[in-house]
Parts: structure tokens; sequence; C-alpha cells
């Protein structure tokens, strides 16, 4: 069998607003320095070529930066049409010089995060393989812990509710938000989740950057009591020396990196040894093509992998990681697509369809706010 060129003949990007369906808030909110979350703002891409191969990606924002990725986007996509959609990284690098006075990392590189997922969506429609097997899997299912139910507007019986919930569903871990001004009321809400869920469930806690150095110190030493697989973002996610210095100084493992939005910034984590697990998010970082590069830094490493959010994307690029990883699952995405992904006795499955394995609901449809169009249909 020889190949076939193929070309892109059509680019279609949208901007569609999915409502919570109750406002969010973690520490940020409580310390005052964000409003409650009350939607998320995606970007999707979706891209044919002349063969009638098709491919889906996006990227997302919360809370601001939706219409400036999408803005982005229109500006660099018409530079696809015409191109060869396997030269994923030949792609990628020509839609970064399409938009190079604004730099590489933050939104210039979100906005060709969708393109670069849809990209390697449609090569593994392609194969024929879901993502994983074609990235090359080490695994065909993910440990995977909930996120959504342990927001600090929940009340502590709430966020208990939903653990048992998910344990019940077949998720493994459970995570908390923290970093309230009132450290007590953490260490409360931590000691309440850990008795009700039991001493082998995995508990994780998130300070979302809200501790200045001396008291993540002394939180890091009051939570080791817990037994946490990790304390997340518990300083300003660009302090790399005080992540470091605070990993050394706990047992209970650092995890951080979620926030970082280029693969530069996450090498400056790496290189001072800033966490023991990091947590890039593909959709920030620019895609699949650059979460592929730190994650083979973050190997060499030697650090564990548990990527931020958008788990219908990270679920195969942790399949593919080296050392066991952890998958975060959010429920928040489920009306954007048709299909559910899958959890059992503590881990998610890298579902058995082409590609990510997902397609967009006629809801994600509904909440479409502008669409614009390149090339031929």
């Amino acid at each position: 069998m020889t190949y076939s060129p193929d070309a892109i003949r059509h680019v279609k990007l949208s901007t569609a607003t999915l409502p919570l369906a109750t406002p969010i808030s973690d520490a940020k909110v409580f310390t005052g320095r964000q409003k409650p979350m009350t939607e998320v703002v995606f970007l999707f891409a979706e891209i044919v070529t002349e063969q009638g191969v098709s491919g889906l990606g996006f990227s997302y924002s919360k809370r601001a930066g939706g219409p400036a990725q999408y803005a982005h986007a229109r500006e660099v996509a018409q530079a696809m049409i015409g191109e060869d959609p396997n030269d994923i990284a030949k792609l990628y690098n020509k839609l970064l010089w399409a938009g190079a006075s604004v730099g590489r990392s933050g939104v210039a590189t979100q906005a060709l995060a969708a393109l670069d997922i849809a990209l390697y969506d449609l090569k593994a429609k392609r194969a024929d393989l879901p993502l994983a097997k074609l990235l090359g899997a080490y695994r065909d299912s993910v440990r995977t812990y909930n996120t959504s139910g342990g927001f600090l507007n929940a009340s502590i019986d709430e966020v208990k509710e939903r653990a048992t919930q998910s344990l019940a569903e077949g998720i493994g871990g459970i995570k908390i938000k923290v970093g309230l001004p009132d450290s007590a009321e953490d260490l409360r809400r931590v000691a309440a989740v850990r008795e009700h869920i039991g001493p082998d469930v995995p508990l994780m806690v998130d300070a979302n950057q809200q501790w200045d150095r001396a008291t993540a110190l002394r939180m890091g030493r009051k939570l080791e009591q817990f037994d946490l697989v990790w304390i997340e973002e518990p300083l300003d996610a660009y302090d790399a020396e005080g992540h470091a210095a605070l990993a050394l100084a706990l047992d209970t493992p650092i995890a951080t990196g979620e926030m970082l939005a280029s693969v530069a910034e996450h090498e400056r984590l790496i290189a001072t040894r800033a966490c023991d697990i990091i947590q890039p998010d593909a959709p920030r970082v620019g895609g699949i093509t650059q979460f592929l590069r730190l994650a083979t830094l973050a190997d060499q490493a030697g650090l564990d992998l548990a990527p931020h959010f958008a788990m219908e994307i990270h679920l195969h690029l942790a399949a593919a990681y080296p050392r066991e990883p952890w998958v975060e699952h959010f429920d928040w995405l489920d009306p954007l697509f048709n299909e559910r992904l899958e959890t059992r006795e503590g881990r998610m499955i890298v579902p058995d369809r082409p590609g990510l394995g997902v397609t967009f609901s006629d809801q994600a449809r509904a909440w479409t706010t502008d669409t614009v169009e390149f090339g031929t249909r």
C-alpha cells in the first residue's frame, strides 16, 4: 500500500459558551481575586481533507480570553488550506509564524491548540486507531480522580455526598479545594473528607496558588497527617523556586503546572525540580504537538503526570506516558459531546473509537455563538 497525498480543503472554527449549572468558586474567589465562574468559552476546530477525512479539536478559556482565542485562530487558520494534514509539526510551525508578532504562549498558542488537536484527531481517524494507540499507549486505562465535586462553594456535606457518588461511579480518587483565608476551615474540610472516604481512597488538595511561601510550608506540614497523593498549586504558578523548596521540605508530593501556557514555562519547573507531579494542559500549552515535547522532558526528569482538565483529550495523552499517570475527571463538558468516557474500578477507560472518540452534540451546536469557514466544503 502506497501513501496517497491528501490536502486540507476546509476548516471551520466555532466559539461556544457552556453555562455552568451552579457558579463555581475556588480559593481565588474567597481571597477576592476572581468572581465565581459561571461559564466556559470554547474554541472548536473542524478540519476536512480532500479525501473526506475529518478531525475535531478544541481549546477553552475560563472567565476571560475566549473571544481572543477565537479572533487569533480566525487570523491564521487560512494558512492551513492546501497543506498535507499529516505534516502536523510543519503545520504547527507555519501557524506559529503566521501569528509570530503575538508570541508563543498564552492566547496565541491556545488558539493554535484547537487546530493542532483536530489534526491529531484526523490522523488517528485516518489510521482507524484511538489517539492513544496512534501515539503508542502504555496502558488501556488510566487512574482517575474527581475534582468537580470538591469546590469551595459547596458545603462539606455536599462535598462528601459527591465523593460518595464519584466513588460509586468507578472514579478512583477525590480532590477538594483549599486555600481559604481561614486555614483552620481548610483543615476541617480535609479532615471531614478523609474521615468520610476512609484511609485507603486517594485524596488530593488544590490551593489554586493562594498561599504565600510561609503559609504553604506551615499548611503542608499540617496536611501531612492526611496521607495526600499531592498538594496542588500551593504557590503562585510562576514561583518555581518556592515550589522547589516546598517539594524538598515536605513528604507530600507537590503538583503544579496547569496555569502555564508554554513548554518553555514548564521547562523552568522541570529544571528547578519545582514539583513531583507535573500538570500540563494541552489546550493551554498549544496542543498535542507541544504537550508531547513537554511529556518527554518530564519523563526524562522522572516526574509523574496528571494533566489538567479536558479529560477527552488528556486520557489519550496520559495513556501514552511511560509512568503511571492520573487523569482529572470533570463532568462539566458532558453536554458538549455525544459520547461518555467510562470509569471502572478507579480508572478511566481509553475508548476504542478512532481519534479522540468524541463527536459534538446538538447542544454544543446550540451554544455556538459564531462560526467562520475557510476553503471549500
